[in-house]
């Protein structure tokens, strides 16, 4: 089972939201930061995001220092840990492949407690080509020695879908965070997932043991 970070596992968008305005307003200078612009883009890399958008990339450096100044105030969502628990109960394979980096990731993940149920944790600047790309989840799979059709991406980004599609694994869009679900459904999740415990349904049950007289 392989997650994206933000929007599937944790609610950082309000946070994510605050870092781009003040590094907009430390680079770019005043005037209202090009919100709606940055959020058709999320769930990729920061440094492609700005190319994308023509902003400079010496932002990434106020973003970054802002998100880890700010992760304390990220909630996890309602369900996730119940899931987590049940399916490392179930001994399933778990992996992150978000647009983070690596250190940031892995960072988050560990002030809230959520480090310890993952195998691996995948950042885009620790892959060749970030998402919409399938290398971040392919190394994913490598890592857990997985094949591609024994695998599950959640994802709440057109680009997850796009990775997982081009991997080879099946895609679940992850709709909980999701006030406009189109773009989403547009790049056609295999599955659709409204609330995390749903995905228990696509994943085997702790296996039985056998008793002998």
């Amino acid at each position: 089972m392989i997650f994206d970070m933000d929007g599937v596992l944790v609610d950082s968008f309000t946070v994510m939201y605050e870092a781009f305005a003040i590094a907009y307003k430390e680079v770019v200078g005043d005037g209202p930061a090009p919100f709606d612009e940055y959020r058709l883009h999320l769930g990729r890399y920061f440094p492609d995001i700005m190319r994308i958008m023509g902003l400079p990339l010496e932002m990434e450096e106020p973003f970054v220092r802002e998100s880890y100044r700010l992760a304390p105030q990220v909630p996890v969502f309602d369900g996730i840990v119940e899931l987590l628990v049940t399916l490392r109960v179930r001994r399933l394979k778990l992996a992150v492949a978000t647009g983070k980096s690596g250190p940031r990731a892995r960072s988050l993940l560990d002030q809230l407690g959520l480090l310890p149920f993952f195998d691996h944790v995948i950042g885009s600047d620790e892959i060749a080509h970030p998402k919409p790309a399938p290398d971040i989840v392919e190394h994913a799979l490598d890592l857990m020695g997985i094949p591609p059709e024994q695998a599950i991406m959640v994802g709440d980004a057109p680009t997850d879908i796009a990775s997982a599609h081009g991997a080879g694994v099946t895609s679940a869009g992850a709709l909980w965070a999701l006030s406009d679900t189109s773009g989403l459904l547009a790049a056609e999740p295999a599955v659709v997932l409204r609330r995390p415990g749903d995905l228990l349904s696509l994943c085997p049950s702790v296996p039985r043991r056998l008793t002998i007289d």
